[in-house]
C-alpha cells in the first residue's frame, strides 16, 4: 500500500524532491514501438514543453530531467516562500494558464469597478486555495500527468489509464544524493541506449543546459547552478563546471568499461561532496535500486522519517555504506 503524501514530501527538511511516473502497461510514451512499429517520439516535446510551463508558473523549479521511452524522470526543487512575494493578481493569473476559474475571476480582469468588497473578500480566499496549490509537488505532477494523459488518449484514440499509479516521490536530502541523483537522471538516456552522448540526448534538462551554454546563455527554464545566479531565484549547491566535468569523466570511465578509472580524483566536486570513485559510480548507476524512499546520509534519513512520522527508514544500510 502507498504512503501517503505527507510521508513522502515535507518541505520543512528539503526542498528537493527526485519523481517518476511510468505508464501503465508499460506501453510507449515515446520512441518507436518494435511491435507495432508505431512512433511515439514527438511526445518527447510535449512533456519538454508542460514541465518548462509549469517551471514558468509554480514556485517549484526543474533541477534536472529525462524522458525515457516509458517512464520520466524530473528533479524537482520547491522554493518554499515564493509564492508570499507574489500579488493576488499574480497568483490568479499564473492558476488561470492551466484551469478555467470561476466567472468572477474574469470579470475581475476585464472590469475592476464591477467587484464588490464582499466579491472582492471571496477572489482573495480563491488566491490563497491557488497559492498553496502553486508550491505544491503533487499539483505540479497532476498537471503534468492528467495533460500528458488526456492528449496521449486523444492521439491513440483510446480511454482509461495512461499512467501505472501516482508518481513516485523520493525526498533528497542532502547535497551527495542530489548531485548522484542528477547524474543519475542525466545518465539515464545514455545508460538506455536511446543516445550516445549528452548533446545527443535529445529533450532531457542535460542537452538544454548545455545548448545554453554554448550560447553562453542561462537555461530560462531550469534551476541554475551556484555559477550562474538568477535575481531572486535560487541555486543549486555546485558549479555547473565542475558537475558537467564529473558527469563527462563518468561517461568516459563507463564507455571504455573501466570503473578503476572512473573518475579520475581529485574531482573539485567529488572532493566536495566527500565521496569516492567506487561509490560515486555504484550510486549513480543503481540509484532507484539503491535507495527506494528518501536518500540521503544515515542522520538526515532518520530526522526526515521522525518529521514525517514513518515508522521505518529504508535503504538505511545503504546510505551509511555508499553516503555516510
Amino acid at each position: 500500500m502507498p504512503l501517503p503524501r505527507y510521508k513522502q514530501i515535507n518541505t520543512d527538511v528539503t526542498p528537493y524532491y527526485h519523481c517518476i511516473s511510468r505508464c501503465v502497461r508499460q506501453s510507449y510514451l515515446c520512441g518507436r514501438d518494435a511491435r507495432t512499429g508505431i512512433n511515439y517520439e514527438h511526445r518527447r516535446k510535449w512533456i519538454q514543453d508542460r514541465l518548462h510551463k509549469l517551471s514558468q508558473a509554480f514556485a517549484i523549479d526543474l533541477c534536472a530531467y529525462a524522458v525515457m521511452h516509458n517512464h520520466i524522470h524530473i528533479v524537482l526543487h520547491v522554493a518554499k516562500g515564493r509564492v508570499d512575494g507574489w500579488t493576488m493578481d499574480e497568483v490568479l493569473l499564473r492558476w488561470r494558464m492551466f484551469y478555467k476559474c470561476p466567472p468572477l475571476v474574469q470579470r475581475y480582469f476585464d472590469d475592476f469597478d464591477s467587484v464588490t468588497a464582499k466579491e472582492l473578500v471571496e477572489l482573495q480566499a480563491l488566491s490563497v486555495i491557488y497559492r498553496e496549490r502553486l508550491q505544491s509537488i503533487s499539483w505540479f505532477m497532476r498537471l503534468l500527468n492528467e495533460y500528458i494523459a488526456r492528449r496521449a488518449n486523444k492521439e491513440d484514440e483510446c480511454k482509461g489509464y495512461f499512467w501505472e499509479r501516482r508518481f513516485r516521490s523520493q525526498a533528497i536530502l542532502d547535497e551527495k544524493a542530489l548531485a548522484s541523483v542528477m547524474a543519475y537522471v542525466d545518465l539515464n538516456p545514455i545508460r538506455a541506449k536511446i543516445a550516445r552522448t549528452l548533446k545527443g540526448s535529445h529533450f532531457t534538462s542535460i542537452q538544454y543546459r548545455l545548448n545554453a551554454q554554448r550560447v553562453n546563455k542561462t537555461p530560462k527554464f531550469l534551476m541554475p547552478f551556484s555559477d550562474k545566479r538568477v535575481k531572486d531565484k535560487a541555486s543549486l549547491p555546485f558549479a555547473f563546471v565542475d558537475y558537467i566535468q564529473l558527469i563527462n569523466d563518468t561517461l568516459t570511465a563507463e564507455q571504455n568499461d573501466s570503473v578503476q578509472k572512473l573518475p579520475l580524483l581529485p574531482s573539485r566536486l567529488l572532493t566536495k561532496l566527500g565521496m569516492t570513485k567506487e561509490n560515486w559510480h555504484l550510486v549513480t548507476n543503481n540509484f532507484e535500486t539503491l535507495f527506494t524512499g528518501p536518500v540521503g546520509c544515515p542522520e538526515m534519513m532518520d530526522n526526515f522519517a521522525k518529521c514525517c512520522q514513518r515508522a521505518c527508514r529504508p535503504n538505511l544500510a545503504n546510505a551509511q555504506k555508499y553516503l555516510s
